[in-house]
């Protein structure tokens, strides 16, 4: 059996593959596969197959999936060039006799207004129409895309968004790679759509509560009208492009589109989900 992660040079591709280590898969049967090998050479020190996999160059595909039985597809990060990256790779999956392909998609993908989603929906579409059979990880927000650079909220006594009161069922990307590998080397997976998110829901208010309470730093959760807020984002020196789609994705975060209490994420990994209060110490103690 060889499993190939795609994107292994990400936070959670790399974190996928430590993941299926944990999970007693041998070293030897796990490709790593990554636009740069060059940046995952520790992986191939510890016996992982390194393989050049790049969404945009199809040859380096049929090469990295050369052998592979199941497919952890990750999605890329190139907004506007993901349906034909993506595309080619399930192209290569179909030409290498892949078995599964799991796919990390938008929750509630199909229906959802949230802005990144009509890449992922149009993905899957494609996905179902190769005859491969499938598994979608709707993943929920990374508690990292708010933890990871909380200087600036100390810095400033500030956290900004649009978000409302909305709540978010967000979860450590650690936990969302070890459903990954969970669905991987597990049985009776193929055809699900699963909605990942964190057992307890938080508002931004809440957040910036948690923050000030681990930090000892005073920090509020400041709401904006979104076109303030994208704004501030490109004050701070964010591209408008993605400026814009974290303003757009902060209303639909208003309107609940965060919200995921499924519990698949839970059962899936077989422990609690990451809490808020974990995710804020680890991101406070650094």
């Amino acid at each position: 059996m060889t499993f190939t992660v795609t994107a292994a040079s990400g936070h959670l591709g790399r974190l996928a593959v430590q993941a299926l280590l944990d999970q007693g898969v041998p070293a030897d049967q796990i490709v790593a596969a990554a636009r740069t090998p060059e940046k995952i050479t520790d992986l191939a020190a510890q016996g992982v197959q390194v393989r050049q996999a790049d969404y945009s160059k199809p040859e380096t595909l049929t090469s990295a999936f050369a052998g592979t039985e199941k497919l952890l597809l990750i999605s890329g990060s190139e907004v506007g060039q993901r349906l034909p990256q993506h595309t080619n790779a399930v192209d290569a999956a179909v030409a290498a006799g892949v078995k599964l392909i799991a796919y990390t998609s938008a929750p509630y993908a199909d229906t959802t207004d949230l802005p990144v989603a009509p890449e992922h929906k149009a993905t899957e579409e494609v996905v179902r129409a190769s005859g491969v059979p499938f598994v979608f990880l709707r993943n929920g927000w990374y508690f990292e895309n708010y933890t990871a650079n909380l200087a600036p909220a100390l810095q400033h006594g500030a956290i900004l968004g649009s978000a409302g009161d909305g709540r978010i069922s967000a979860a450590a990307r650690a936990d969302f790679a070890a459903a990954a590998a969970a669905v991987l080397t597990g049985d009776g997976h193929e055809g699900k759509a699963y909605e990942l998110g964190g057992d307890e829901a938080f508002t931004m208010a809440e957040l910036a509560a948690e923050v000030t309470r681990q930090s000892g730093t005073e920090v509020a959760y400041r709401d904006l009208p979104a076109d303030e807020y994208e704004k501030a984002l490109v004050a701070a020196g964010v591209p408008d492009v993605y400026a814009n789609v974290l303003a757009s994705c902060d209303v639909q975060i208003a309107k609940g589109a965060l919200f995921i209490d499924s519990g698949d994420l839970r059962r899936l990994i077989g422990r609690p989900t990451t809490s808020l209060a974990d995710a804020v110490a680890a991101a406070v103690k650094g």
